[in-house]
């Protein structure tokens, strides 16, 4: 199973080149899933052999997840009056755990999922390392274990049931939702867009939000025109689109698709969007990686364009939290890193598509038994 993520500026048309992918997979014999929130109104899209159309609705999804917990909270809160299904108001961040949820579920061999715009794909991508950081706050492994215990005696009679046992409850869902994150499998990311100067940046800066959280970027989808010698307007225009699709094939491989006068009318018309494009290969998402240098150790975290006065980093136990712009990611550092002392942190080629944040570390003497740190010194 795979999946292809497409997202791209409001207004691009991501969710009908999300379709078109959709319906050329299928046809080309794969089992194949159209994840969206806003699926392309084609007709016959519903039709096709091998497609399946999932909307995911954001109001029904916090519905069904109510109905299924609002019994259990009743019942060790008594004294609270909850509303039915028919009442509750989605909280926000609904949609995106709806859309996460679905992915998790999905089982296709290609599931084709239309992250909507690229503010909703920051969100989107983000949440398996938010829902993680704030599992492990609320429920740090060690009360995971008592809660384990606690849950036991809950079942055997030897406790009463109170509001912490339904936290208890929520742990396991999670941790099921998040070891089904598809988004950890391999991956394509395609980016849609217009050839208009505002896009470049935008886009830039999804490519740097993707490889934040080890996703990259696999190809540029980009709407044409078809402008020829009509006037100073049309000559403008092109010599515009031309810079734009120059800049925008340094962000990934640019694919043009043609601008036409209306939308597609049908599923053949719809599949016609993408002739000659071919599905770039997927990668596994890519984990920061970090090495032996000079008796100590650097941790390597790939921010394609990425500018120095963008980028802040901290330590937090025993994560390191990388932010840019306002996307941020918690790293989970191993047991090695853990044992160390953050000695800084720089941007190699800032703003180019090789930027890279390099974090040192070496051997915290508090933390490290003393013979491994004499052997570190003797070999530094």
């Amino acid at each position: 199973m795979r999946t292809l993520l497409l997202t791209g500026p409001g207004g691009a048309g991501t969710s009908t080149l999300a379709a078109a992918a959709a319906v050329r997979s299928a046809r080309a014999g794969r089992r194949t899933l159209l994840l969206t929130r806003q699926a392309a109104r084609v007709p016959g899209l519903d039709d096709v052999e091998g497609l399946d159309v999932l909307r995911v609705d954001a109001q029904a999804s916090f519905e069904r997840l109510w109905g299924g917990t609002a019994g259990a909270v009743g019942a060790v809160v008594p004294h609270l009056t909850l509303p039915p299904d028919s009442s509750v108001v989605p909280i926000p961040g609904t949609a995106d755990l709806a859309l996460f949820a679905e992915l998790a579920r999905a089982e296709a061999d290609l599931v084709v999922l239309d992250a909507g715009p690229l503010e909703a794909m920051a969100a989107l991508v983000s949440l398996p390392s938010s829902l993680r950081w704030w599992l492990d706050q609320a429920m740090p492994p060690g009360m995971r274990a008592l809660g384990a215990v606690r849950t036991a005696a809950v079942a055997a009679g030897a406790a009463k049931r109170g509001p912490v046992d339904a936290a208890l409850a929520a742990v396991p869902v999670v941790e099921k939702l998040l070891n089904s994150d598809r988004l950890a499998d391999p991956t394509t990311v395609c980016l849609v867009a217009e050839p208009r100067r505002a896009n470049v940046a935008s886009l830039r800066g999804a490519v740097t939000t993707l490889a934040l959280h080890g996703l990259a970027t696999g190809a540029v989808l980009s709407r044409v025109l078809p402008l020829g010698d009509q006037g100073e307007w049309s000559a403008r225009r092109a010599a515009e689109q031309d810079a734009v699709l120059r800049e925008l094939a340094e962000v990934a491989p640019l694919h043009r698709i043609a601008e036409h006068a209306v939308g597609p009318e049908d599923v053949d018309g719809l599949a016609g969007l993408l002739d000659g494009f071919e599905l770039p290969a997927a990668a596994a998402p890519e984990a920061p990686a970090a090495e032996r240098h000079d008796g100590a150790w650097q941790l390597t975290v790939p921010l394609p364009f990425a500018e120095r006065s963008a980028v802040r980093l901290t330590r937090w136990v025993d994560d390191l939290v990388v932010s840019v712009g306002d996307a941020r990611r918690s790293i989970r550092l191993d047991a090695l890193l853990r044992r160390c002392e953050v000695t800084g942190g720089r941007l190699v080629d800032p703003g180019t598509p090789l930027a890279r944040l390099v974090v040192g570390f070496r051997p915290d003497p508090q933390l490290w038994p003393a013979d491994l740190l004499a052997a570190e010194e003797r070999t530094s």
